[in-house]
């Protein structure tokens, strides 16, 4: 039986970037795989601390040094037959348990070598979702595809294997938008939104979840 991890790079367990990860995890069930929800916030952990250890020639390559929460869940994703990446953009980026997450499970595997650019043993699969406050258009005045176009690439390359992407756009943010200073948002415009677009974009997550088993 195939194997799915999602990794929700989100501080709320049952926030927008979830509930994407769950439609994507109930498209690999139903599609026969046995599937795992992450959520990096409930963890204790750190990006990488740049000692080089998985660069060094008397250890095996491909191995993080760090010893805390996040050491078994990377373990977990080289056993794995899929990836789903999860996280909001915060501050037109993704969110810094993500980008910790990427550090530290792409670097680890990536080698100073022509010959050889990666040691992840198998290709991986994988998938990014990344939600935002952002409309469609905001996201092309500044440039955030092309700034996300790194991960991928990078996953890409050192996974080995092709990597896919879903945009969920002009997220809702707060369930009582009074209690928040957020003048420049039209509440009922964006309540409209997410009634008629968020559906559609759980089901492009759960069918990226069935296409990847």
């Amino acid at each position: 039986m195939k194997k799915i991890i999602a990794v929700n790079g989100s501080p709320r367990r049952n926030g927008n970037t979830a509930e994407l990860l769950r439609h994507a995890l109930r498209g690999a069930a139903e599609a026969g795989a046995e599937t795992e929800l992450v959520n990096l916030y409930s963890l204790k952990f750190t990006g990488c601390l740049s000692c080089f250890y998985c660069k060094r020639k008397d250890v095996p390559h491909g191995v993080c040094a760090l010893k805390d929460d996040l050491a078994p869940v990377l373990q977990r994703v080289k056993e794995a037959d899929a990836l789903i990446m999860g996280a909001p953009i915060y501050f037109m980026n993704l969110s810094a348990g993500m980008v910790a997450f990427i550090e530290r499970l792409l670097f680890s595997n990536y080698i100073y070598s022509d010959e050889i650019p990666s040691v992840f043993p198998k290709p991986l699969p994988s998938a990014f979702f990344y939600t935002m406050n952002m409309t469609e258009a905001h996201v092309e005045q500044f440039g955030l595809r092309e700034k996300m176009a790194f991960y991928e690439g990078s996953a890409a390359r050192i996974l080995k294997a092709e990597t896919r992407s879903l945009y969920a756009y002009n997220t809702y943010q707060f369930s009582d938008y009074s209690k928040y200073e957020s003048l420049i948002f039209n509440e009922p415009e964006k309540a409209a939104y997410r009634k008629e677009v968020f559906p559609k974009q759980c089901e492009e997550a759960y069918n990226i979840g069935k296409a990847l088993v």
